[in-house]
């Protein structure tokens, strides 16, 4: 397999998870402005939505979307239990995590990682991270480590991820104790000190 990705962006969550399940791959960066890859293929032929991650699976497909990714890897290897069974009362809460993570968390971050946007937007987008941060904040609060079943999973490595771009936005996380704990956490787990590592982020 082989992931394409953009240091810190992301693509770290499927990067972490690659690495939590014990996969064979390689990784290759990506200029998403230029267009190429590390090893200068013109990205859209492998991505044509142009942004990152994408994965390259044994059969030479190509995957994109970050919660299609996870959810693969997870899949595909069930004895690691990164992802509870179909049909589960977890598996409905997983997918409320991982559609929070992307629909309402990562979107809310747009404005503050795109150029040319005006104070106002930027400061209009910290309200919105901190109030998604605040509804994690409170889930937390009944004592997990982790969002769902109190056991590790893809959509922690995904929330970890995006909560931890407040350590590049000067937004201060000690307004969220318990969330700051939860990313402390998930940072020291190996697969993520690795996957950092890897991507010259540590």
């Amino acid at each position: 397999m082989k992931l394409y990705y953009m240091p810190g962006a992301c693509s770290l969550a499927s990067h972490i998870m690659l690495h939590e399940v014990g996969a064979r791959f390689d990784i290759e960066r990506v200029d998403t402005q230029a267009g190429r890859t590390e090893s200068g293929q013109t990205y859209r032929d492998i991505c044509p939505n142009g942004y990152v991650p994408a994965l390259e699976i044994e059969t030479g497909d190509y995957l994109s979307e970050g919660v299609a990714i996870l959810q693969y890897i997870a899949d595909t290897h069930p004895d690691r239990a990164f992802s509870p069974k179909p049909g589960s009362v977890a598996r409905a809460r997983l997918q409320q995590f991982l559609n929070f993570a992307a629909a309402e968390l990562h979107k809310s971050w747009g404005p503050l990682f795109t150029d040319g946007s005006s104070e106002a937007d930027k400061s209009a987008a910290k309200g919105k991270v901190a109030t998604k941060f605040d509804h994690l904040e409170s889930v937390l609060a009944d004592g997990r480590d982790y969002l769902v079943a109190n056991q590790f999973s893809v959509a922690d490595a995904y929330t970890f991820v995006l909560v931890n771009w407040a350590n590049v936005k000067d937004i201060d996380l000690d307004n969220w104790p318990r969330l700051a704990k939860f990313v402390k956490r998930v940072e020291a787990r190996p697969a993520t000190l690795a996957a950092m590592k890897a991507e010259g982020l540590v």
